[in-house]
């Protein structure tokens, strides 16, 4: 019998029995986890006010054995609020969509238990203060989001210089199969011809340069958009369903 300590998002959570559920968060020290709170349906529990999806919370977790992940669930028995996410997500429905986008998305690229995943880890903490704060638009955040998790997990794409050859940029052609954008000699069936725009865009989402993202014009972040969530169900090999809602909010 060991106890764990560890703070993470909550990412979902699950109907167990008559009064329990199990919490899916993502940790800093654990990566994802999945542990059974007991309980936290009644009415009257406080506990599970603090275990809902958005919330950035301070865990204790008891196992069976010497390590968090093993043969079965771990119990949550404390939980402390660090940041209730929540309450500036969910009265918004931009804000809510994109969120729930995040989540999902973190828990896509988590797909081991007990794996840290550090900087996945903080890209959703600071992504989702972003957004409950309600510094840029829903729809902008969550582009970052996902362009910076896709950099994070090996995915990285080019938005300038030819991702095969190296050619330097801004070049015409943009294959998601390929790596982003790529020159006249390394286009491949299915390469499509973005506005300029639109790349500048996505490379601002990339680095962060905020000024330019704030300022661009809708048909550009519409545009880019469609290439950031084409790139991604390349990469995931299957699309997000939580992506179909954000679609129907812009």
């Amino acid at each position: 019998m060991s106890l764990f300590r560890d703070d993470g998002i909550v990412l979902r959570t699950q109907k167990l029995g008559e009064a329990d559920r199990i919490i899916t968060l993502l940790t800093r020290g654990h990566g994802r986890v999945r542990a059974v709170a007991r309980g936290v349906r009644r009415t009257k529990s406080k506990f599970g006010a603090r275990l809902e999806p958005f919330s950035h919370v301070d865990v204790q977790f008891f196992a069976r054995g010497s390590e968090l992940i093993g043969r079965g669930l771990p119990l949550c028995t404390q939980s402390e609020t660090i940041a209730p996410y929540g309450g500036g997500i969910v009265t918004d429905y931009a804000r809510y969509t994109a969120g729930t986008a995040m989540l999902e998305t973190a828990e896509r690229f988590t797909d081991h238990e007990g794996e840290p995943a550090v900087q996945q880890y903080l890209l959703l903490v600071g992504g989702l203060r972003t957004l409950a704060q309600g510094e840029h638009e829903p729809h902008l955040i969550l582009d970052a989001f996902l362009l910076r998790s896709l950099a994070v997990n090996g995915y990285a794409p080019s938005f300038d210089d030819c991702a095969k050859c190296g050619m330097p940029g801004p070049n015409r052609f943009f294959s998601v199969a390929a790596g982003g954008s790529v020159c006249v000699d390394c286009r491949v069936p299915g390469s499509v011809v973005p506005s300029a725009g639109a790349l500048e865009l996505l490379g601002a989402l990339l680095t962060g340069d905020w000024a330019h993202a704030d300022a661009c014009e809708p048909r550009y972040v519409r545009e880019g958009s469609g290439l950031v969530s084409a790139y991604l169900h390349w990469h995931l090999e299957r699309g997000l369903r939580s992506l179909r809602y954000v679609e129907k909010s812009t």
